[in-house]
């Protein structure tokens, strides 16, 4: 039947009982095929990883400006990465920046858990939150 219409004979559903089989213009269910992907794919942005720095000692108003953009993010249901990064003798004062990280999960309660408690690595400490729903 398929050819004599001149289409393609196109397997669905090989694992069905019997085998799903449709006659159509193979390279156009390629097509369309590849459109279905391109359209989800396109729909998929949630859970983007966004990373926000801070120093230990960071001063009052810039704290409150890192802490809105964090807001910002949990709240188009991206992950945040926060990173507090030492140098020099600032290693030596971990607890400042462990104060910090806690500072900003209170602060960001109600929005946000935390995914990732905060850890060392080298000369930083990292803390991963995301949005809860």
């Amino acid at each position: 039947m398929a050819r004599q219409r001149g289409l393609d004979l196109i397997e669905i559903a090989p694992k069905a009982n019997p085998p799903v089989c449709k006659i159509l213009d193979y390279s156009k269910f390629k097509y369309e095929q590849d459109k279905q992907k391109r359209e989800s794919r396109k729909k998929q942005k949630a859970g983007l990883l966004k990373e926000v720095r801070f120093k230990p000692h960071i001063g009052l108003h810039d704290l409150e400006v890192k802490i809105r953009h964090i807001g910002q993010f949990i709240a188009d249901h991206d992950k945040v990465r926060i990173t507090v990064v030492f140098r020099g003798r600032e290693m030596q004062h971990r607890d400042l920046g462990m104060k910090l990280l806690d500072t900003i999960k209170d602060r960001l309660v109600e929005s946000a858990a935390v995914e990732q408690a905060p850890i060392p690595d080298r000369n930083r400490l990292v803390m991963t939150l995301i949005p809860r729903h």
